[in-house]
């Protein structure tokens, strides 16, 4: 039982459940009073104690009707009347053979137990049999869809398929007929013994495949992803958020509270003879983050701005203030369409109002100072995503000065290549003058590492 629930807890961790040991502690308790007969009640306690939202149960009933299926041979053995033309010993009884034994000596009972088993067709037992192989070949460690021959062959060792090939070969020798038999039986199983490994492959390959997926988009340029992969970089984007929420926010909650002042606290308490009856606490003051990011949605950007503007307004419970402008030719604020609406109704909005324009960073600078200057504080972290092509336009690099200098740091976040600043129409060497870090943000992984180096300078 319980290395059945171990692999189960690798299969849910696969499925997307978190199971934390205190977790799968209380479900193996759980498990060992309602035992595993009735799958019914089984389900219900495992959901009960490991499922903590609607999400997680779906996905945990899923895995469980996937691990507890057990796959089954096949039924299209030929059955023993059509052993008939088979020759056999004029006194041979019925009950003979009904047993599968075709001469003398009865030759079913010299076989080994896999064939054995085989021939007399019983289902419980052959799906016990590869249960407990797969067991012993760890199944549970499958990985790569290219591992199936591998797993397989190790679940048919594990039942004796080298007995039963020599019982193959004596038997084709002495009773042909019996032999097709057993070919067939055999030709069951390995079926039957194909869909369990594609069974393990699908609750235990789930989390590396994933895995392996995620690790492609982190590092794939993001200006670049195809329509089809965007759903799963904003569900990545969504995990990359929680992380550092995870990271942040916990430290920041310890700290709100402080160390204890001892000198304080023994004044404090000296009617009392010391006794800490009250306490004083140091309290070291933290500036309160604030973010203004400023993106650029011109048509050469737009997607990286997409999952940027995505990833800042996740982290609320880091970042206390996020202001949001996106541009093209002209600048506009976009919080509010980004917190009232899903990621995508709100860049459709977006891109309708100032999206896939040329980009005039100039003009847009001039659209900020006017009327968003005001927002600014010595608090502020000013994030400017762009590629800083202005189609030879003013730059207005004055203007990205004066924001500098209003705000606690400036920061740069370009999508294109170093090789690429300066050529062309890019103002990035200019505009780098004024800020405090300039970094290439290209990938998702990238982009991570950046949102994660300002919020922890607040820490």
């Amino acid at each position: 039982m319980r290395e059945n629930l171990h692999r189960f807890f690798r299969a849910a961790r696969g499925a997307g459940v978190h199971v934390s040991p205190a977790e799968s502690i209380d479900a193996m308790r759980a498990v060992a009073q309602v035992g595993f007969t009735d799958r019914a009640v089984l389900r219900d306690a495992l959901l009960l104690t490991l499922a903590k939202s609607q999400d997680e149960k779906l996905a945990l009933s899923d895995c469980f009707d996937l691990f507890f299926s057990q796959p089954e041979p096949r039924q299209d053995q030929p059955e023993a009347d059509n052993a008939d033309d088979a020759p056999r010993d004029s006194d041979q009884s019925p009950s003979s053979s009904s047993a599968g034994d075709a001469g003398e000596g009865h030759p079913s009972e010299a076989l080994g137990p896999l064939a054995q088993m085989l021939m007399s067709q019983d289902r419980n037992a052959i799906s016990a049999a590869i249960a407990s192989a797969s067991g012993a070949a760890s199944l549970s460690d499958i990985r790569y869809s290219t591992q199936r021959g591998i797993f397989s062959s190790r679940i048919l060792d594990a039942m004796g398929l080298q007995r039963l090939r020599d019982d193959l070969d004596e038997l084709t020798a002495t009773n042909p007929a019996l032999a097709e038999r057993l070919r067939a039986a055999l030709d069951g199983l390995r079926e039957a013994v194909r869909d369990t490994v594609s069974q393990g492959l699908a609750l235990y390959a789930r989390e590396e495949a994933e895995n392996l997926r995620n690790e492609i988009l982190r590092n794939a340029p993001l200006a670049r992803i195809e329509r089809r992969h965007v759903a799963e970089m904003r569900a990545l984007i969504r995990q990359i958020a929680r992380r550092l929420r995870e990271r942040y926010s916990k430290p920041r909650k310890r700290q709100r509270r402080g160390h204890l002042d001892v000198r304080r606290t023994l004044r404090r308490n000296a009617a009392w003879g010391g006794v800490p009856f009250l306490t004083a606490w140091k309290r070291k003051h933290r500036d309160r983050p604030k973010i203004v990011a400023i993106c650029d949605v011109s048509g050469s950007v737009a997607q990286v701005s997409d999952f940027f503007l995505l990833l800042i307004h996740s982290l609320h419970e880091v970042v206390d203030d996020v202001r949001s402008f996106a541009f093209s030719s002209h600048l506009i604020e976009v919080s509010e369409i980004l917190e009232k609406k899903s990621p995508e109704e709100a860049m459709a909005e977006i891109m309708s109002k100032v999206g896939f324009g040329s980009s005039d960073y100039g003009s847009s600078l001039v659209d900020f100072e006017k009327d968003f200057m005001g927002t600014l504080t010595p608090q502020t972290t000013v994030i400017v995503l762009g590629d800083a092509r202005s189609n030879n336009l003013d730059p207005r690099a004055d203007i990205l000065r004066r924001v500098s200098e209003r705000s606690k740091r400036l920061v740069w976040l370009n999508p294109e290549g170093r090789l690429a600043w300066g050529f062309g129409d890019s103002e990035m060497p200019r505009y780098a003058t004024f800020c405090s870090v300039v970094r290439q943000c290209a990938t998702a992984q990238q982009l991570e590492r950046a949102v994660s180096d300002i919020v922890a300078t607040y820490q």
